[in-house]
């Protein structure tokens, strides 16, 4: 009899500390980056929780989101399919976008370059969003290239906007930071700055957006 309620008792303390092992399985339209919003976590938790080297998810793939995640949605139920398979608003999560962009500002321009010594406008995007968990290509017209089109009146922070400043397509990218205001690394300025993008020469020259968060 006690090797039997040992038993019971072992199996009931794994039934319990798995119940408190949440995990998602990703879906059409899920980022790493809303998947680790609806679940209170880091992107940089859930990258670390999976053993992930890239924020690149494959539908139908098992995350697991750690004892934190038990709680998603309100209730105490470890399981998260409550998390919608279209992108989160990010209209509360503006402060974040700022914030990411914010360690990036005031870093000199620098054709080609990627970080604190020097950075062009494609770097100073990707350097940003890898913060929030997305990967993105090296230049403006590959990341042209990603995410999902974004009409300009329904423009989120986040979102990437694309400018044609040399006259033959998409050749610079920014991270629009909400309220008409986006960031990038300007060339003419020759720093990372954050501008309006109302201004004649941003308006007359704004090709598009696309959201990847």
């Amino acid at each position: 009899m006690n090797a039997l309620r040992a038993l019971i008792l072992t199996a009931a303390a794994l039934l319990g500390s798995s119940a408190l092992a949440a995990t998602y399985t990703v879906k059409p339209g899920d980022t790493l980056y809303n998947i680790a919003q609806k679940a209170n976590l880091d992107p940089a938790q859930l990258l670390h929780l999976n053993n992930l080297s890239s924020s690149t998810l494959q539908v139908g793939q098992k995350l697991n989101l750690g004892a934190g995640g038990s709680s998603v949605g309100g209730g105490s139920s470890a399981t998260v399919g409550s998390i919608p398979a279209t992108p989160v608003s990010r209209s509360g999560n503006g402060n974040t976008i700022r914030a990411a962009a914010s360690r990036y500002l005031n870093i000199r321009y620098m054709l080609g370059g990627t970080g604190a010594g020097g950075i062009d406008c494609s770097g100073f995007t990707r350097a940003v969003l890898q913060q929030l968990g997305v990967s993105l290509p090296r230049t403006a017209r590959a990341q042209y290239g990603v995410g999902n089109t974004v009409s300009r009146g329904n423009l989120q922070s986040g979102d990437l906007v694309f400018f044609n400043t040399m006259g033959r397509g998409v050749s610079h990218v920014g991270v629009y930071l909400g309220n008409g205001q986006f960031a990038n690394a300007n060339s003419y300025n020759g720093r990372t700055m954050i501008e309006a993008m109302t201004t004649t020469y941003w308006a007359t020259r704004y090709v598009g957006a696309r959201r990847v968060l």
